[in-house]
């Protein structure tokens, strides 16, 4: 028996068409904020994401707002169909479109995924800086000085007036990795899980998907997303191993808790403790090439 709102099932239905019938309702794996799920109707047939998040929670008017300004980025993002809010005790909840394709954490061939994830991110950076400054920014929203911890801490706190505040705002998404990327048949479909998108530096999201990629497959591997990065876009990006280690910084509390994301995606490898160990080799490893 499904669980989903029943206003949000609704929505859909009468979303499909006058004659539509709602078909099925199936969770999805691999997110850690909002519940997600497949919603299909029938006569016509057609498939919906819903998005359901904690009451109280801010996100679903995040990702609203964010939809609507990015406006798919020609495919690349899902399309905002409706939107439920907090009553009664219901959850606030979002209907997106659905985009072709299923996250791929084990790639038969990780340096190709890991080069088309870095000419869409370099994609995504592009976006017109009017975008941009609609949105909140990565310091206004989840990047507060405060946050850093762990052997890294000190390293982002002291470039973080000259150099990570000064740096050029783009459009991030907020939580780019492999788990939110979609593929289909080699190709890389769609970006979802927009609701921590805001303006901010790119290292934002450039040292959160290197460090997911060293994390599945080592760090070779996240230099590829790196170099294919910063062909597409055109531009290097300035101290890369700073941003590296400001990721390190920001995951330092938490890397634990990642593991069901892993697990639910076929890496049940990457237990709690492995990806304490990855996190602790890669702070000192990182630590001892760019000694402060």
């Amino acid at each position: 028996m499904s669980t989903a709102s029943p206003a949000a099932l609704a929505a859909a239905t009468s979303l499909a068409g006058p004659s539509a019938t709602l078909d099925a309702v199936r969770p999805l794996s691999g997110g850690s904020h909002a519940a997600t799920s497949l919603v299909r109707t029938a006569d016509p047939r057609r498939e919906m994401i819903l998005r359901e998040f904690p009451a109280g929670d801010r996100a679903a008017d995040d990702e609203e707002r964010v939809l609507a300004a990015i406006d798919t980025l020609g495919g690349l993002a899902p399309r905002l169909l409706a939107r439920g809010h907090e009553d009664a005790g219901a959850p606030p909840w979002v209907l997106i479109s659905r985009l072709p394709g299923a996250a791929d954490i084990t790639p038969d061939d990780p340096h190709r995924a890991a080069t088309r994830l870095g000419q869409a991110l370099a994609g995504i950076h592009a976006v017109d800086a009017e975008v941009v400054a609609g949105l909140d920014t990565v310091f206004d929203r989840r990047a507060h000085r405060t946050r850093l911890s762990g052997p890294a801490a000190h390293v982002v706190d002291s470039a973080w007036e000259d150099t990570i505040l000064t740096a050029p705002r783009v459009l991030t998404h907020g939580d780019y990795h492999s788990g939110n990327v979609l593929w289909h048949d080699g190709a890389l479909t769609g970006v979802v899980d927009w609701e921590g998108a805001a303006g901010g530096p790119a290292g934002y999201d450039v040292g959160w998907c290197r460090f997911d990629l060293y994390l599945l497959h080592g760090e070779h591997v996240a230099d590829v997303f790196l170099t294919a990065y910063e062909e597409a876009g055109g531009t290097a990006i300035g101290e890369p191993r700073l941003w590296d280690l400001w990721t390190l910084a920001r995951s330092h509390r938490g890397v634990e808790t990642w593991f069901p994301n892993y697990r639910d995606l076929g890496r049940g490898d990457l237990t709690a403790t492995e990806l304490r160990r990855r996190h602790t080799a890669w702070t000192q490893e990182l630590l001892r090439r760019h000694p402060h």
